[in-house]
């Protein structure tokens, strides 16, 4: 029914920047919020940043400041720009999506790694 495709991960030095996107297809007119979420090894999955269709945002504590989360709904696409970034930001990035009413995630992406490194 939908489906979610992120790209734009890679490898970075510390205080670089990386843009990832995440394309969405199928049947999305009942799409609400959309977020990034990410795991590293051996850690749970965490909510980085989120955006509701009208556009309001919310971001974990630790990218507040470096990270800005948007989406364009005329090209159906979210994307995370990631600023400063620091060896621990290094995980696996997930896009995901939420269905109007629905209180739980409802669709995922397959992930793109983004690693951190000297």
């Amino acid at each position: 029914q939908v489906q979610l495709v992120e790209s734009g991960g890679g490898l970075v030095q510390p205080g670089g920047s990386l843009r990832l996107s995440c394309a969405a297809s199928g049947i999305i007119f009942n799409i609400a919020d959309m977020g990034w979420y990410r795991q590293a090894p051996e850690k749970q999955r965490e909510l980085v940043a989120a955006i509701t269709s009208g556009g309001n945002t919310d971001y974990a504590d630790s990218v507040k400041g470096r990270f800005t989360v948007s989406r364009d709904n005329a090209k159906k696409t979210m994307y995370l720009q990631m600023n400063s970034l620091k060896p621990e930001d290094t995980a696996v990035y997930y896009c995901s999506a939420r269905r109007r009413s629905s209180s739980k995630i409802n669709y995922w992406g397959q992930g793109t790694q983004v690693t951190v490194s000297s």
